[in-house]
């Protein structure tokens, strides 16, 4: 997948995953929305992931020793 974000195989295996909670727990509402939100961290982990092995992304977010303290 070149080129291509990850985030929305994330959301498709969080809501998957947050559903079959939702269903165990009897809450479906909610575990659907947890698994939304799983779903987006483990797509723009997979993103970050593969920016790294590329090259191409950068290297996250300024960090301390990255900010100008003037």
């Amino acid at each position: 997948m070149e080129g291509r974000s990850h985030l929305g195989i994330g959301i498709a295996l969080g809501v998957a995953i947050g559903a079959g909670f939702g269903v165990a727990t009897d809450n479906l509402g909610v575990g659907i929305g947890v698994g939304v939100a799983i779903g987006v961290a483990l797509g723009l982990a997979m993103d970050a992931r593969k920016g790294r092995k590329d090259g191409s992304a950068d290297a996250g977010a300024a960090g301390p020793a990255d900010t100008d303290a003037d």
